[in-house]
């Protein structure tokens, strides 16, 4: 009866609108998190020694262990974590089936905005890759 009450005050404090905002907000700095340690450079060093211990170590533990820190989608499940320990943000019921659901429904919403900024990236580098090419032919005729 209480646990009824408790997941009727929650609902009504937080309705899914106001959920889903918090979910779609905690989602930035998760994916920012994640796409930072496992893709950028200020941590290439770290990354770099996971790798070698994902590729060479004897034990499989040991593998899969520094596996985590080299794959954003993996990552972001330990980060997400982290956040909703710092926040207690839950979905849809209260205890720990909305923390539950608001983990692998921020992970899923974390994951696609690095995978649109992956394709952005992607996007950028073939710009400026045909936009080299065209300053180079330019000059070549420029030269002849």
């Amino acid at each position: 009866m209480m646990r009824m009450f408790i997941e009727l005050i929650s609902t009504l404090l937080f309705p899914l609108s106001l959920q889903v905002a918090w979910l779609f907000v905690l989602a930035i700095p998760v994916a920012c998190v994640a796409w930072t340690v496992t893709h950028e450079e200020v941590f290439r060093e770290p990354r770099e020694y996971c790798q070698e211990q994902t590729r060479r170590s004897r034990h499989l533990y040991r593998r899969k262990f520094f596996y985590l820190f080299t794959c954003e989608y993996c990552f972001s499940h330990y980060v997400a974590a982290g956040f909703l320990a710092v926040t207690r943000f839950q979905m849809l019921y209260a205890g720990w089936r909305g923390y539950l659901i608001s983990l692998f429904a921020l992970v899923w919403v974390a994951n696609q905005y690095m995978s649109i900024y992956n394709r952005l990236r992607l996007d950028i580098r073939h710009e400026r890759l045909e936009i080299a090419e065209k300053q180079e032919d330019v000059e070549q005729r420029k030269a002849a």
